[in-house]
């Protein structure tokens, strides 16, 4: 592998339409871009933040060994979705890899250049997926997302990083922040105490050997070797990059940067800012600062009320969790009206009768949504609810993804100022649960605040309106 200060090449694709088609130089970025694809590290980690390049570089550094015939390497992601969805790693490399002359094979997911060289795309879904890959020898590894992956899957596969092409065997990673990731850990002499990266260590190679589980580093070569006569040492080095060291990007998509400025606070810092060590915590979410209240809502709004279901009864000996019923309006020029929590502790019976009665008390233009837990049970208990509320649109919503990431949309939307509060007896308690998520025990009305948001995003009215009659009629048969 070539360590070089500048990185491009010409591409002449040939076709039968197009037998003369001019010269196309590929070349990478003037910045982090370029010191990616320019550095001799064994194991290079790209990003730190979203809309650095990351992905496109990676698919780069392939191409520089496109005429060795016995050269190959694997690019994966985690799970096979990530490679195939549309704009994906697979989409991305056709823009390359097709004007290079090579050939796609769909079914392996593999392109095969002119001279016999492959680049294939693979996952690691499963931590033992790894032992598809015994016995492989690859001379360039690439990992798309490196905190999707656990560190026993990264270190198994280096044991895979074999060449015999003539090409020294390397690997080249890209990522963004986790603070709770193991690559965090791996990359902490490039940051800062605050979790940023530090500036004129980007770039710099550091060498590492691996006594069991435990890394011992240096700054030389040499240094490991003294100390670890028996164990060859790796380099490894970080480069990060951040939105303004992609241009093209920012040229090719102007609001992308409004897009990451919407994210809630920790999302925003990890994939604007690049701040490794922000974790979801009580404050960055919701404040009610962020909230102006008002005496009277607007008329003419669109009105959900979604309900988190809890049924325990309190006592002296117990603290259960809350059912909490939000009441949420969205009026047509996008901002949402908090109208009213109706939050209790008790028991099934209690539940089921404060639900109905909240219901005839909102009135049949309120569309009602409540959780549908996975399994038999679920399924039974929102058929039954459903059944209870007949009159009513209701619709039986399956959660997915954690409770931070479900609350993260309605954060962004408070975080712009976005939301407005009714004032009301029911604020003082709500709006501190809310301030207090993720880090208070219950977090039952941050997950009614989430699922009532939720419900005007995820399918059309007239959808819902169908799929609560089909449900309430099947209700009614069985």
């Amino acid at each position: 592998m070539d360590a070089l200060a500048s990185w491009r090449f010409k591409i002449q694709p040939v076709s039968e339409n197009t037998p003369h088609a001019p010269m196309t130089i590929i070349k990478p970025q003037p910045g982090p871009q370029t010191d990616f694809l320019a550095t001799a590290a064994d194991i290079a980690i790209y990003g730190g933040a979203a809309g650095g390049g990351k992905s496109w570089a990676l698919l780069l550094e392939p191409l520089r060994h496109r005429l060795n015939a016995k050269f190959s390497a694997v690019i994966f992601r985690r799970n096979l979705n990530q490679v195939t969805n549309p704009g994906g790693l697979w989409d991305e490399s056709a823009r390359l890899y097709a004007r290079a002359g090579a050939k796609p094979r769909l079914q392996s997911l593999e392109w095969k250049f002119r001279s016999g060289a492959r680049v294939k795309f693979a996952h690691l879904e499963h931590e033992h997926t790894v032992y598809a890959w015994q016995g492989a020898q690859v001379p360039l590894i690439g990992f798309d997302e490196l905190t999707h992956f656990s560190r026993g899957q990264f270190f198994y596969m280096l044991s895979r990083n074999r060449s015999l092409s003539g090409i020294r065997p390397y690997v080249r990673a890209t990522c963004n922040p986790d603070a709770d990731s193991w690559v965090a850990e791996l990359i902490g002499w490039w940051l800062d105490g605050a979790g940023f990266p530090i500036a004129e260590r980007g770039g710099r190679l550091r060498w590492f050997v691996r006594n069991g589980d435990a890394l011992a580093w240096a700054d030389t070569q040499e240094e490991l070797l003294a100390r670890h006569p028996d164990l060859p040492p790796k380099s490894l080095t970080f480069i990060p990059a951040r939105l303004d060291d992609n241009p093209k990007l920012v040229e090719a998509d102007p609001g992308y940067r409004a897009n990451l400025m919407a994210l809630p606070t920790v999302e925003r810092e990890r994939l604007l800012n690049g701040n490794w060590k922000i974790r979801p915590a009580a404050g960055l979410y919701f404040q009610r600062a962020w909230c102006e209240t008002i005496d009277a809502a607007p008329a003419n709004l669109k009105t959900v009320r979604y309900w988190d279901l809890a049924a325990t009864r309190r006592t002296a000996d117990n603290d259960p969790d809350w059912t909490v019923g939000v009441k949420l309006g969205r009026a047509a020029n996008g901002i949402y009206y908090l109208l009213d929590a109706v939050r209790f502790q008790g028991d099934p019976n209690d539940v089921q009768v404060r639900i109905a009665n909240t219901a005839s008390a909102d009135g049949t233009d309120v569309r009602i949504g409540i959780p549908q837990d996975p399994g038999s049970a679920g399924k039974m208990l929102a058929s039954y609810l459903v059944r209870q509320l007949d009159g009513y649109r209701v619709t039986a919503a399956v959660e997915s993804g954690d409770k931070v990431t479900r609350f993260g949309p309605f954060s962004s939307q408070a975080g712009a100022g976005n939301v407005k509060i009714l004032r009301g007896a029911w604020n003082e308690d709500f709006l501190a649960a809310l301030e207090a998520f993720p880090d208070a025990r219950h977090d039952d009305d941050a997950d009614a605040a989430a699922g009532a948001f939720a419900l005007f995003h995820d399918t059309a009215d007239g959808l819902i309106d169908f799929l609560a009659r089909q449900a309430r009629n099947e209700n009614k048969s069985s």
